[in-house]
């Protein structure tokens, strides 16, 4: 290609466009077609009546559930609270009940609805549906701690391409302390959100600041510390990692017993999910499962706090290899350079945002 314009401005379509495939890849993937993928739900009662019912629903469902037999409707109600399962169906000629946790996944409680409500109406009687553990009333689908996931997602990725390009020059350390100081902010903001503004969380705001500093922190010094080695294609790898494979597998709007099996095993160590899940826990599920939450989004804290001290050490190793060619290189070359290098950044910036 002669014109070297025209070759700067398609080499940096490549990111856009990689995005375009990457996101209908992800979200097409993750949310078009859901499925019941070994979706766990109960029978309560001990008798052999209620087991060869029990078998009878696994073996016409098939793969798409997972049925347990638990003798006590308290029983039942345990394991909703832990998520260990989604429903308990306690059978009863008269009143048959579905008892559910809807905080814990409004589309996995409507699931359970579609697998009993045909089993009641064969009955002739209507379903009743308990819900032990309801969102908020200003939250009624529960679905409001994934939009809060998505808004400190962005904050924290589009302020790794600012720090980037605006703060390139910087020592690591600085920009590493800008990250932690930014992320503080944007899980601020994310607060605000939560509490006064739309009423998320009655109780535990602080608790969810906390989490959010955490989420956001690890992004942002991870984002920082590839910066140094991926330049321009920062961005890109920030949204595959934050965007398309985190929004997809976090659980806010289908847990991994309604996705593939890709998505679900996701689900189970990545940053999104542990806020998500943590946020749960601790609005309304007393603190239960909390703790390895936590340790997931340390996790992804510690791996940001690796990575930008790499990016220090090669940092250092590259300003000494280049302070022993300085006097060996002119001016006028370094300074086409700087200002080649500064309009890459200054795209990313921009894609980022």
């Amino acid at each position: 290609m002669r014109s070297p314009a025209l070759r700067h401005v398609l080499t940096h379509l490549v990111t856009p466009l990689l995005m375009c495939l990457g996101m209908g890849l992800a979200y097409m993937g993750a949310f078009v077609t859901p499925e019941p993928h070994h979706l766990p739900v109960a029978v309560v009662g001990s008798g052999a009546e209620t087991k060869v019912f029990a078998q009878t629903v696994k073996d016409k469902a098939g793969e798409a559930l997972d049925v347990r037999t638990v003798a006590t409707r308290a029983d039942a109600v345990e394991l909703l609270r832990s998520r260990d399962i989604t429903g308990a169906y306690v059978p009863s000629a008269t009143s048959p009940e579905l008892v559910v946790a809807s905080a814990a996944s409004d589309m996995d409680t409507l699931a359970a609805e579609k697998v009993f409500t045909p089993i009641a109406t064969a009955q002739g009687v209507p379903l009743e549906v308990t819900d032990v553990a309801a969102p908020v009333d200003d939250d009624p689908t529960g679905q409001g701690l994934f939009f809060l996931l998505v808004a400190v997602s962005i904050g924290s990725y589009a302020s790794v391409a600012a720090l980037g390009a605006a703060g390139g020059t910087l020592p690591m350390r600085v920009r590493a302390l800008l990250a932690v100081a930014v992320s503080a902010v944007v899980s601020g903001i994310g607060a605000l959100l939560a509490g006064p503004l739309f009423h998320l969380a009655h109780h535990d705001l602080a608790g969810l600041w906390g989490m959010a500093w955490l989420y956001s922190a690890g992004i942002l010094l991870i984002g920082v510390g590839l910066h140094t080695f991926l330049k321009r294609w920062t961005t890109l790898a920030m949204m595959v990692l934050f965007v398309m494979l985190n929004f997809t597998t976090s659980g806010g709007l289908y847990r991994p017993d309604l996705q593939n099996g890709f998505f679900g095993t996701l689900h189970s160590f990545w940053n999104g999910a542990g806020f998500v899940e943590g946020a749960r826990s601790l609005l309304y599920f007393d603190g239960d499962g909390l703790g390895r939450t936590l340790w997931t989004l340390a996790g992804w804290l510690v791996a940001g706090l690796a990575v930008t001290a790499v990016a220090a050490a090669y940092e250092r190793g590259r300003a000494v290899r280049e302070a022993g060619k300085r006097d060996e290189q002119r001016t006028e070359p370094r300074i086409e350079e700087k200002a080649g290098e500064e309009a890459e950044e200054e795209a990313e910036e921009t894609v980022g945002v």
